[in-house]
C-alpha cells in the first residue's frame, strides 16, 4: 500500500558526479544509486540561492508565486497559505520526517522549518550545526580560522563530528524506527556539503592531488556579458583566507593556485558527501526497505567554481541553475527487488570503482518545481491540480507538471527521429523549457548583488534554458507590488548551447530577439 519516499536533497551540489560524466570526482554511492535510477541530465532550479529554491519546489511554485526572492518573508503569510509537498504526503497517511537542511531554516520557513504544518514530529537538525562559521580551521601557523578552504581533522571538532555526519546518524535511526513501527514515511534528508565554508575531513584531499586540479575552463569575465548579470561572490570575499588576499571588488580575479584549492576543496567536500550518501542508502538496504521505497536525489542549486570569473551561486547560468537529479522507483527503473536483496552495498570512495552508468538517462530540459506533483505521482497518490494563473488563494495546485511521462527514455529517441524540426518557433509548443529568475539592486555589482533584499530589488532577471539556448532579459522590478516592466529592458543574454556549451558568448545584441520575447511573454 504505497511506497515509502526518501529525498535527499543537497546544498549548493552542481552534477560534478561520475554518473553525470564528470572524470575527476569520486562519487561512487551517488553513481550507484544513478545505476538504478532515472536520471535527467537537463533538471534546472527557479532561482539559483538557498530559500527561493527550496520553497519553490517544496511548495511546487515559482519565486513569483511564493515572492519570496530573499530569505526574510514567510510564504504563508506573505504570499498565500500553500500546501508544501511533506504537508500533502502527511495528509495522505505518511509519517514525515525532516533532518538536516531541507527548509531553508529561519523566517523563510517561520523559524520552525514549517513544523507542524508538513512535519509529523520536530525537525533535527545537527547539535554542532552552530559551529558551522567559527573559526575551526587550522592554518599554517597552527592558529584558528573562519577560512573558505577547511580541511580538517574530525577529532579536534566540537563534538568530535561534523553536521552531515550527525544527519546520516539521524537518518538511519529513524529508518530503524520507522521499520520497527511499520510506518509509511516520507524522509527527507538535507545534507550541507559542498555549502561553504568548504569544511571536511581532511582525507578526502588525499583523492585530488592539487596536480590534478585545473582551472575553469572559462575563468574570465565574458566580454560581452551584461555587468547586471555578475555576482560578484560577496560571502566568500569574507572568508579569513579570501580576506587575506585583498583581492578587487567586483571582478577580482582570484590567484590561480587559490582557485585550484578551492576547486580542489569543492571536490574533495562531494566525496565526503558521497560517503554519507552511501552510508544513508547502505541502511536502507539492513532494514529491508529498498524494495519499498522511492529515493530521490537533487540539490537546491549549483556553485559556480571560477567559470565566468565567478564563484557561488547567484546567478542565472546553468552552473548555477543546473542540479543533478535522479529517481529510483522499484519496479520502474529496476526490476522488483527480492526480500533481503542489497541494492546499495555501500562503497568506499577510497577504492577505485569503475563507473557505473546510469539505468537511463533523459535529455529532457525538467525544472525542480515539478517534484511535487512527480513524487505524488510516483507514490501513486492524486497528483494535485495545476494552479491557475493566478493562485494566491488556492492552497493546493502546482506550477510545474509531473515528468514521470519522460521516464520511459527509449520513447525519447523515437520521438526526436519523428519530430525533426525544420521550424524552431513551431515546435516551440512542444519544446521543454526550465525557468530562473535572480534579482538585482542595480545595473552594476553592487556589495548586496547577490543577496538583495526585497525592498532592494530594482531589476529581475529572467531566464530561459531550452535545449538549444539559454536566453535571459534583466527587466525593471516593482517590489512594492512584485511587478516586472517587460517594456523597460536593462540588458539580455543570449548563448546558443551546440556552440557555447560554457556561455561565454553572449549574441544577444546581434540577433532579432523579439521572437524570443514573444516566447517568454508568452
Amino acid at each position: 500500500d504505497g511506497m515509502n519516499v526518501l529525498f535527499i536533497v543537497v546544498d549548493d551540489l552542481r552534477p560534478v558526479l561520475g554518473c553525470y560524466g564528470d572524470k575527476l570526482v569520486k562519487s561512487p554511492n551517488i553513481d550507484q544509486l544513478a545505476s538504478q535510477s532515472i536520471v535527467f541530465s537537463n533538471a534546472y532550479v527557479q532561482q539559483a540561492v538557498c530559500a527561493p529554491s527550496r520553497v519553490s519546489f517544496l511548495t511546487g511554485r515559482r519565486p513569483d508565486t511564493t515572492r519570496l526572492y530573499d530569505f526574510y518573508s514567510y510564504w504563508r503569510v506573505h504570499a498565500g497559505n500553500y500546501s508544501t509537498m511533506p504537508q500533502y504526503f502527511k495528509e495522505n497517511g505518511y509519517m514525515t520526517l525532516s533532518v538536516g537542511k531541507v527548509f531553508h531554516p529561519g523566517v523563510s520557513s517561520n523559524c520552525s522549518d514549517d513544523y507542524p504544518y508538513s512535519w509529523s514530529i520536530p525537525p533535527f537538525h545537527p547539535s554542532t550545526e552552530k559551529y558551522e562559521n567559527d573559526k575551526t580551521c587550522r592554518g599554517k601557523d597552527g592558529k584558528l580560522y573562519a577560512n573558505l578552504v577547511c580541511p580538517v581533522d574530525v577529532t579536534e571538532m566540537p563534538g568530535g563530528t561534523l553536521p552531515d555526519i550527525q544527519s546520516t546518524e539521524e537518518a538511519i535511526r529513524l529508518l530503524n524506527v520507522m521499520k520497527a513501527n511499520k510506518q509509511k514515511f516520507f524522509l527527507a534528508v538535507g545534507y550541507h556539503k559542498p555549502h561553504i565554508p568548504l569544511r571536511y575531513p581532511q582525507e578526502f584531499l588525499k583523492l585530488y592531488p592539487l596536480d590534478n586540479i585545473t582551472l575553469a575552463p572559462d575563468p574570465w569575465v565574458p566580454e560581452k556579458l551584461p555587468s547586471v548579470a555578475y555576482n560578484p561572490w560577496t560571502d566568500i570575499r569574507q572568508r579569513d583566507d579570501v580576506k587575506a588576499l585583498n583581492i578587487s571588488f567586483p571582478y577580482g580575479p582570484l590567484p590561480d593556485d587559490f582557485q585550484r584549492q578551492i576547486r580542489q576543496s569543492y571536490y574533495a567536500a562531494v566525496s565526503y558527501l558521497d560517503m554519507q550518501v552511501g552510508l544513508l542508502l547502505s541502511a536502507l538496504d539492513d532494514v529491508g526497505l529498498s524494495g519499498r521505497t522511492i529515493v530521490v536525489f537533487t540539490a537546491d542549486h549549483g556553485w559556480s567554481l571560477g567559470e565566468h570569473g565567478e564563484w557561488a551561486k547567484y546567478s542565472n547560468f546553468d552552473v548555477a541553475t543546473r542540479v543533478p537529479l535522479m529517481f529510483y522507483v522499484p519496479g520502474m527503473t529496476t526490476s522488483s527487488v527480492s526480500q533481503g536483496e542489497r541494492v546499495f552495498p555501500y562503497l568506499d570512495p577510497f577504492s577505485h570503482i569503475l563507473g557505473m552508468v546510469p539505468q537511463g538517462r533523459s535529455k529532457k530540459v525538467v525544472e525542480l518545481v515539478s517534484l511535487f506533483s512527480t513524487l505524488a505521482e510516483l507514490a501513486g497518490l492524486q497528483v494535485p491540480p495545476a494552479c491557475p494563473e493566478t493562485s494566491f488563494h488556492v492552497a493546493l495546485c502546482t506550477e510545474g507538471a509531473s515528468i514521470v511521462r519522460y521516464f520511459n527514455t527509449s520513447e525519447e529517441k523515437v520521438e526526436e527521429e519523428k519530430n525533426g524540426c525544420d521550424d524552431p518557433y513551431r515546435c516551440f509548443n512542444d519544446e521543454s523549457v526550465a525557468f530562473s529568475q535572480y534579482p538585482r539592486p542595480a545595473d552594476t555589482p553592487q556589495w548586496n548583488s547577490d543577496k538583495p533584499k526585497l525592498k532592494d530589488i530594482r531589476i529581475m532577471g529572467y531566464s530561459m534554458r531550452t535545449v538549444d539556448y539559454r536566453y535571459t532579459v534583466w527587466v525593471r522590478f516593482y517590489p512594492n507590488n512584485f511587478s516586472a516592466n517587460f517594456e523597460d529592458v536593462h540588458a539580455g543574454e543570449l548563448y546558443m548551447v551546440e556552440t557555447d556549451p560554457n556561455q561565454d558568448y553572449n549574441i544577444y545584441n546581434n540577433t532579432l530577439h523579439g521572437c524570443f520575447f514573444t516566447k517568454i511573454l508568452g
